[in-house]
């Protein structure tokens, strides 16, 4: 069975990898949300919001990433560090 932290790791390898790197700027990522801004990433009882991503998990990103990996582990980090998933 697949935990929702796994799960959310895979929608954001799958929507951020397809940018086109190396992104120097938060905002390069919109382009790449199938909603846009509106885009959330969602699995068990965990929704995170793509605006949620950018605003309150600031803190854990160091740009310029040259590939979408270490992107998804800064953003990992800070949903963990946050508690997003118990």
């Amino acid at each position: 069975m697949t935990t929702p932290e796994a799960e959310i790791r895979q929608q954001l390898i799958e929507v951020f990898g397809a940018a086109e790197y190396p992104v120097t700027d938060p905002f390069e990522l919109i382009p790449v949300l199938p909603d846009g801004a509106a885009t959330t990433f969602e699995a068990g009882d965990v929704t995170i919001g793509a605006m949620e991503l950018g605003m309150e998990y600031a803190d854990y990103q160091e740009y310029p990433y040259d590939s979408v990996e270490p992107l998804v582990e800064d953003l990992m980090t800070g949903l963990r560090a946050k508690g997003v998933f118990g």
